[in-house]
């Protein structure tokens, strides 16, 4: 999907990565926001696609949240499906590459969540959503924000770049999308994560040290997270953090 990702994300990875989505306070985090942001413009999703499902953290979540949408799952390594499978036995998977998907008007809801970053042509995988969505049909994203917070972290995971809200909004509407709402999240947490990110506190590389912090501090962290998405759901847009929710529809 990305000139790197093969160098950069070894299939050990997703081994470790589901070893760490279930306690820590960012993914489940992320899920909340997720959910939220979908039951807020649809009350129950036909259908909904997935791209890069990974281990199938976020799609198990959307299968409890919303039982009756039927699921598909995405995922460019099949290490990743592996572990998707045996979460969401009920959905179907594909291992695909997100620029060459081809689906027409069969979606009602499509996610990519902290996905595109990865995709040096992330515009043909926006245009390829537009194409896959039914008229109606609902986009959510979770992207890194602010290209000021790259660091080894970023390099370690991948990406290729991190978003601004106008970049994202920008390639979104080019791709014929209309933008519904879009907020940072991790904000509160935004000048911590700055120092940690800039090497702060440590010399040597944070990328997988950032999960390794103290269960309280996970606690702390989830309980900061909380009182964020409150204010979100309260309809306040933060402008800053280190992560955006971007909701779009197809007109």
């Amino acid at each position: 999907m990305t000139k790197n990702t093969h160098i950069g994300f070894q299939s050990d990875e997703f081994k470790w990565l589901s070893t760490q989505e279930k306690s820590s306070w960012w993914f489940r985090s992320r899920n909340k926001i997720i959910i939220w942001a979908i039951s807020k413009y649809i009350n129950e999703p036909k259908s909904f696609l997935e791209i890069g499902c990974g281990t199938g953290f976020v799609l198990q979540a959307i299968s409890k949240a919303f039982p009756s949408a039927t699921l598909y799952g995405d995922e460019f390594f099949r290490e990743g499906l592996q572990y998707a499978k045996i979460r969401v036995p009920e959905a179907s998977f594909r291992r695909l590459d997100a620029t060459k998907m081809q689906d027409r008007d069969r979606f009602d809801a499509i996610g990519a969540f902290d996905v595109i970053e990865h995709i040096e042509d992330d515009n043909a995988t926006l245009k390829n959503c537009f194409k896959a969505l039914k008229k109606e049909g609902y986009l959510f994203l979770t992207v890194p924000q602010h290209m000021w917070l790259w660091s080894k972290v970023d390099e370690d995971a991948c990406h290729v770049r991190r978003y601004s809200q106008l970049e994202l909004r920008f390639k979104l509407e080019q791709s014929g999308f209309k933008i519904l709402m879009s907020s940072s999240f991790v904000s509160l947490l935004l000048p911590l994560m700055y120092l940690s990110r800039k090497n702060i506190f440590k010399k040597d590389s944070i990328s997988k040290k950032e999960f390794k912090i103290y269960p309280w501090l996970n606690t702390l962290f989830e309980l900061i997270m909380t009182i964020e998405i409150f204010l979100i759901k309260l309809g306040i847009r933060l402008p800053l953090g280190g992560s955006m929710i971007l909701v779009a529809k197809k007109p």
